[in-house]
């Protein structure tokens, strides 16, 4: 029987970061993956395929300026939905590649298979071809990640009735796309259809779409997607989804109690993931899943049984790869006897629609909740000399910070690079700055990082320069 100091199970962004980040510390180390590519949801079927896509749909809608760049096209400029999605799989090819290659540098041995716990220290790892395998393991990593939800009354038939899965592979361009959900996940996928010529509606139960983001970003995109020609149906109940041949219609309840009926060719579920456990038998090891289906863990991720972790999607938290990567790291220097430490407050949330949004620390909404007194400083985009010059004038940036100290407790943006620009907050949050340190910091001219300064200077006794 092989013997490792660390297992991980999953290799995702957190699995594999997990693994290389044990790997450095010295520990033999071993990964177990159930699919044959590395790289879990986010490289095969999440992150990285969708952001191809929206590139690359990206790139068409933006033909529709050129004249105004003085561009002129000759001839008749037209989709090759299948070329699209085979650029899209190769960037993943590459990239889960490069997986292998990593797992390969850092001496990590690779199973592909089912890990299951026999117990708190062996994995029975059932193979595609029958066999089986079990390894021991001192120190055991779950980083089974996440798999879409549904509604209980929809049957996914992965045909028509679809999830994020089966939208970066159609074969076609809907003709009308009924997305049920507001999220991240069901409004990229529905931007990269609107712009290859789908008619998308979107069905959401909230009162507002990518709810779980500050207000005044959630009314800012749907602004600009109902410019771009999206239609929402914010605050209504789906109530049933039902295919018919070619057909699907969905119904739903609004706030009045009036039933309303959508026609699409495709409807795409995307009403958020849960956590995947199944085939695990956790309870073998002793390890508790929570009523919501999460793996039980404390604050330092370590589970019910005490040599086993848990990371990423699987556990409390923000689902999302770039947070697992920080719980993988995390855990690995646990076990190395380090004291490492994560402010889950400081992770960026991001949506990479164009114009991109992204966010981090305190929305306004949870300032207000929690009785702290703040004080607000925003700067629009379309003062900006850099987006005038590119046409990106859409969007703002908004600073929030103590109205007492002045330090910065949430940063807000949407708008062209927001997705990059965001990094310059969460550094400038991590080491506790105030709004006037950021209004005080040189930004390149001409730039969108601008807007960061100024949205600092407008927090600052509403100083802005340019607006």
């Amino acid at each position: 029987m092989s013997q490792f100091d660390v297992i991980v199970i999953g290799s995702g962004p957190g699995g594999y970061v997990s693994a290389i980040r044990c790997a450095q510390l010295g520990f033999k180390t071993a990964i177990i993956e159930k699919y044959n590519t590395l790289g879990g949801t986010c490289l095969n079927v999440g992150c990285i395929p969708s952001k191809a896509m929206l590139s690359s749909s990206h790139h068409f809608s933006e033909i529709a300026h050129f004249a105004e760049h003085g561009i002129e096209l000759l001839g008749d400029v037209k989709v090759n939905l299948e070329k699209m999605v085979a650029r899209k799989q190769a960037i993943v090819d590459q990239t889960s590649g490069g997986i292998n290659y990593l797992m390969e540098k850092n001496k990590i041995t690779v199973f592909n298979g089912l890990g299951s716990f026999v117990d708190a220290t062996h994995v029975a790892i059932a193979k595609a071809d029958g066999t089986s395998e079990t390894i021991e393991g001192k120190n055991i990593i779950i980083a089974t990640g996440s798999k879409p939800s549904s509604l209980p009354f929809i049957k996914i038939d992965k045909e028509r009735i679809i999830t994020s899965t089966e939208a970066l592979a159609l074969k076609e361009v809907p003709k009308h796309l009924v997305i049920i959900g507001g999220g991240v996940i069901g409004i990229e996928l529905g931007q990269v259809y609107l712009r290859l010529g789908a008619q998308v509606s979107v069905v959401e139960f909230m009162d507002r779409i990518i709810p779980g983001m500050d207000s005044s970003l959630s009314k800012e995109l749907t602004k600009v997607l109902k410019k771009q020609g999206m239609k929402f149906y914010t605050s209504h109940k789906v109530q049933s989804v039902e295919r018919a041949g070619d057909v699907v219609t969905v119904k739903a309840e609004n706030a009045k109690g009036e039933i309303i009926t959508l026609e699409g060719d495709y409807s795409l579920v995307s009403v958020g993931r849960r956590p995947y456990t199944d085939g695990l038998n956790a309870d073998k090891a002793g390890v508790k899943i929570t009523d919501r289906g999460q793996v039980e863990v404390n604050d330092h991720l370590q589970t019910s049984a005490s040599n086993i972790y848990a990371i990423g999607d699987v556990v409390r938290g923000a689902m999302l790869a770039h947070k697992a990567e920080e719980e993988g790291t995390m855990v690995a220097e646990i076990i190395a006897g380090q004291k490492p430490h994560i402010n889950y407050n400081l992770i960026p949330g991001v949506v990479y629609t164009w114009p991109e949004v992204a966010a981090v620390g305190q929305t306004e909404e949870q300032l207000k909740a929690s009785g702290v007194e703040f004080k607000s400083g925003s700067f629009p985009f379309k003062a900006l000399g850099r987006a005038r010059a590119s046409g990106d004038l859409d969007g703002f940036v908004k600073i929030l910070a103590d109205a007492k100290t002045d330090e910065v407790l949430g940063v807000h943006m949407i708008g062209a690079r927001t997705a990059d620009l965001i990094a310059e907050a969460v550094t400038a949050m991590e080491f506790r700055a105030s709004a006037e340190d950021i209004s005080r910091m040189s930004h390149a001219h001409p730039t969108f990082a601008e807007a960061i300064k100024e949205a600092a200077l407008a927090a600052t006794d509403n100083r802005a320069l340019h607006v």
